[in-house]
């Protein structure tokens, strides 16, 4: 994952001891004695725990005496495991995802003890690879994803997120290689170590990415904070830290540096991308905090004219310098960052549904499909494992965990949107991709209520789940993942335990269940100038303090907060939040006479999954063009439920429509009264 240089090379796989002691040799031998007796055996070793657990504890012990490190919790399996259903796996491995994550974030984490509170380390790895260091990128996305299960009811997250508020209000200060705090230039460094000093190795630097990064995720904080009273926080812990990383988006976003791989200096799509999200939703964040960021607003447009460049007809070339193929994960993951669910299928922001992003995932994926022993045999309508990028020689070229769940992800993202859209397009550039899935597929546009929608939905969602099943199929027996699995065996390969990649299991499977996040405001952002200019605009670098947190973020009323121009943000205006909110329920589905739709779910208001006790939703606005059900109903304010609509047949007998359950989340924002939540039937 990290850049190989200042480290003279790729690391070596193995670690070279002169003078093993007699008791290393033996505790070896008689390691190997059991792995060596074990394939006799009636059954695999890999299910065999008392002998696979005396020889882990053997090998444990021999690493002891040579002071390496410890290995994974349980050792990866050497053949591909049985696997179950993606549904029963996801369920059963996003609470180890979750355990793992708060595990490599110090400084209570169960693999970060030594760590400064808040700071997530990459990985627990401290030899070949040692990735026992903080990332500005990798620890971001993390809290990005940290804070929207926090938003999802995962209330105990709170406390490291705070954490993380003040560690970051305190590295922007850390003079570094990449520079100063002053100027703003010592925010593009990479990495820290986890004492929060300044790493002073030689590396790839700077790297661009991480102060957008970390702004959209304090943002989506921020806003939170908002949404529930908790307005001084926002504005004294988290609106600093925010505005030091947009002044340092608007100054340097038209330099070059260094890509999120670490190898390429140059201009990364990932990077301009991430650049581009952030400016707008940090423009709109500090409105309401009671200040304005002109800088922003100035450069957001200039940003995505630049991004268009990097698409070349066929599929979105991931760096500008480097030399490779432009094939690159970097492309996947920046799709699924600046997913905005109000966005549709927009090209110009490259949402994961648009055709540009289609076409891509098809040339990204397909890249890996012959290199991989591990894809061979694999027709083109099947998920094949992927890396980062083709031409990848950093431990000789694997798939990665996380690569393979963003090809995932973009899939699920896009079936969110046809779904809430009503209808998928086809057009001549994401063709490809669609016919390698539904081999009748034609350029047009397709209503949910046709079999070609109901087809094409159906394949992309299996398609999309085989990636999961991949990574199901190489994670350890105990849920770990690494950074990367062999090409050629599937064994777990390079830093164990990555930070990352349990944070990509938990987005992946949040948009599977049509949990996405909040809008970031991409619907007014997203028109491109005529003609792209290379500027720069200098912002405000101010010292953020740390903050005293309260013990519990569980209640407060929110406000409305008018902006002043000023910066100070103190001019919070009060008002009413409602205890319930109107919600209406608009559902198309086509039905026939005799039949009628209701909507059931996991709360009282809808009747406890209990069919009996169904809500009815009404008729009276039903047209053959306009095939809406609709139904309001009265929710306590901020609930979350899961639901599903059923049609009762003339019978009296019940239609489920198809999986997963659905999730809403009923509005608490300041005089927040109704809402509208639209669907379709599947």
């Amino acid at each position: 994952m990290k850049s190989i240089k200042g480290h003279g090379g790729r690391p070596s796989l193995r670690r070279s001891v002169s003078s093993p002691s007699l008791t290393f040799i033996l505790i070896l031998t008689l390691t190997l004695l059991v792995l060596s007796l074990a394939p006799a055996c009636p059954v695999s070793i890999t299910t065999m725990p008392s002998v696979r657990s005396w020889a882990l504890a053997a090998l444990t012990l021999a690493q002891t005496v040579l002071g390496a490190p410890q290995p994974l919790a349980a050792a990866e399996p050497l053949e591909p495991r049985a696997t179950g259903t993606v549904d029963s796996w996801l369920a059963a491995e996003s609470p180890i995802s979750i355990n793992r994550i708060l595990a490599n974030i110090g400084s209570t984490g169960q693999y970060s003890l030594s760590a400064k509170s808040g700071i997530v380390i990459a990985s627990p790895s401290t030899d070949n690879p040692n990735y026992y260091y903080t990332w500005s990128r990798d620890a971001a996305l993390v809290l990005k994803t940290l804070v929207e299960l926090f938003r999802n009811g995962e209330t105990a997250l709170q406390t490291p997120i705070m954490n993380y508020v003040n560690s970051q209000a305190y590295l922007q200060t850390v003079s570094n290689p990449s520079g100063s705090f002053s100027d703003g230039s010592g925010l593009g460094e990479p990495k820290f170590n986890v004492d929060e000093t300044a790493f002073t190795g030689s590396w790839g630097r700077p790297q661009r990415d991480g102060p957008a990064l970390r702004a959209t995720a304090l943002v989506d904080f921020g806003n939170w904070l908002l949404d529930n009273g908790y307005n001084s926080l926002a504005i004294n812990a988290v609106w600093p830290v925010v505005r030091n990383d947009l002044s340092y988006v608007s100054q340097y976003w038209n330099q070059t540096g260094f890509d999120l791989w670490e190898e390429v200096s140059g201009s990364s799509f990932f990077t301009v991308a991430a650049q581009h999200r952030a400016l707008v939703e940090g423009s709109a964040f500090a409105k309401r905090v009671g200040s304005s960021c002109s800088y922003c607003d100035s450069q957001a447009p200039q940003v995505l004219c630049f991004l268009q460049s990097f698409w070349t007809g066929s599929y979105i070339n991931a760096n500008f310098g480097g030399g490779r193929s432009g094939k690159d994960a970097n492309t996947l993951l920046a799709s699924i960052h600046i997913f905005d669910p109000e966005a549709g299928c927009d090209d110009s922001t490259f949402q994961p549904c648009s055709a540009r992003a289609l076409a891509n995932h098809k040339v990204y994926t397909d890249s890996f499909r012959s290199i991989y022993t591990l894809n061979s045999g694999k027709a083109a309508s099947a998920a094949v494992a992927t890396g980062r990028y083709p031409e990848d020689s950093y431990y000789n070229g694997n798939p990665w965990f996380l690569t393979t769940l963003a090809a995932a992800e973009q899939l699920y993202d896009a079936l969110y949107t046809w779904n809430k859209l009503g209808s998928l397009s086809v057009t001549s550039t994401s063709l490809p991709f669609f016919k390698a899935l539904y081999s009748s597929a034609a350029v047009g546009t397709y209503a949910s209520s046709t079999s070609t929608y109901a087809s094409i939905v159906a394949a992309v969602k299996t398609y999309a789940d085989g990636y999961v099943s991949i990574v199901e199929t190489y994670a350890a027996s105990n849920g770990s993942m690494a950074e990367q699995f062999d090409r050629n065996s599937g064994v777990q390969l390079s830093a164990r335990d990555l930070t990352w990649s349990y944070a990509a299991l938990l987005t992946a499977k949040l948009r599977r269940d049509a949990l996405v996040p909040k809008p970031w405001g991409e619907t007014s952002a997203s028109s491109v100038p005529g003609v792209c200019s290379a500027t720069s605009a200098i912002g405000t670098y101010s010292t953020a303090a740390t903050t005293s947190w309260p013990a519990s973020l569980t209640s407060g009323t929110p406000v409305n907060i008018t902006a002043t121009g000023t910066g100070t943000g103190t001019s919070p205006t009060s008002c009413t939040t409602p205890t319930t909110v109107s919600v209406t329920f608009n559902e198309i589905a086509t039905t026939v006479y005799g039949e009628s739709v209701y909507i059931v779910g996991s709360i009282a208001k809808l009747g406890n999954w209990a069919t009996g006790s169904a809500v009815a939703l009404s008729a009276s606005k039903y047209t053959s063009s306009n095939n809406l059900w609709y139904v309001t109903i009265d929710l306590p304010a901020g609930t979350t439920f899961t639901y599903k609509y059923i049609r009762k047949q003339s019978s009296g007998s019940f239609v489920w429509e198809s999986d997963p359950n659905r999730s809403y989340t009923v509005p608490s924002g300041c005089s927040v009264s109704t809402a509208t939540e639209s669907d379709t039937w599947r």
